[in-house]
């Protein structure tokens, strides 16, 4: 069966390279949306990197068979990253969100280092789902606490005035989940990048403050994973891992 795509793969379609450098933390998309008030990486991530401390394999291990992505069903991605002249991948299991296809997907972003919830910006009903989206991620990762993401989609859709309505709601329903807030357009590509340079340089900026302060990062992989969900056409984008409940 074809399946259609979902938010979070259209939107990793419009950005090709596969090498980004970053040696500043980027900023968040409105920094009154944000729970990280740091304008930059903690200090002990730079030491780290400045001493070469034997980061590289942990962060950056890429195993992915073509193959696999087919024999699951759902939209796989790694995304390379250099930071602070650090290899560093992002793992993407993208997942749906409708019900049918809630007792399959929890077991693909069990374990997420972030999540990304997504809604429709044209759709207000989609944002009203988010809480559940998230808590559902949540009890997947019961032993850690993953960053969280709230990302509307379709903003090149939506007049300044209306999207302006939508903001202010979507605003204050990042802050109760303590999320960070970004609106992207995966048509014209709209904040798509910048987006994912800010979650790859926050999930490696904790995942070094815990290498540094003694977590065995092995216990989370070798790679660092995003958990999306989403409501409307992300139809079968399912997850790759076990089987469980949940996106």
């Amino acid at each position: 069966m074809q399946l259609s795509r979902s938010a979070v793969y259209t939107m990793l379609q419009t950005h090709a390279e596969k090498d980004r450098i970053i040696i500043s933390l980027p900023p968040p998309f409105i920094r009154q949306a944000s729970p990280h008030t740091n304008d930059d990486f903690d200090e002990s991530v730079k030491n780290a990197a400045l001493l070469n401390i034997d980061l590289s394999s942990r962060l950056c291990h890429q195993v992915f068979d073509a193959n696999y992505k087919a024999t699951i069903g759902v939209d796989f991605e790694v995304e390379r990253f250099d930071i602070l002249g650090i290899p560093f991948n992002l793992q993407i299991w993208d997942t749906a969100g409708q019900e049918r296809f809630k007792c399959i997907a929890a077991s693909y972003y069990r374990g997420a280092h972030a999540v990304m919830v997504v809604f429709d910006v044209t759709n207000i009903v989609t944002l009203a789902h988010t809480a559940q989206w998230l808590e559902e991620a949540r009890q997947a990762n019961l032993n850690s606490n993953p960053l969280v993401f709230l990302v509307g989609t379709k903003r090149d859709l939506m007049s300044e005035g209306a999207y302006n309505q939508i903001e202010a709601q979507a605003k204050r329903v990042a802050q109760g989940l303590g999320a960070e807030y970004w609106a992207v357009s995966s048509k014209t590509g709209d904040n798509v990048e910048a987006l994912f340079l800010r979650v790859a340089a926050l999930t490696f900026n904790r995942a070094v403050l815990q290498e540094v302060q003694g977590y065995d990062l092995q216990k989370f992989g070798d790679s660092f994973k995003i958990g999306e969900k989403l409501d409307n056409a992300s139809e079968a984008r399912k997850k790759s891992k076990c089987a469980a409940c949940g996106k």
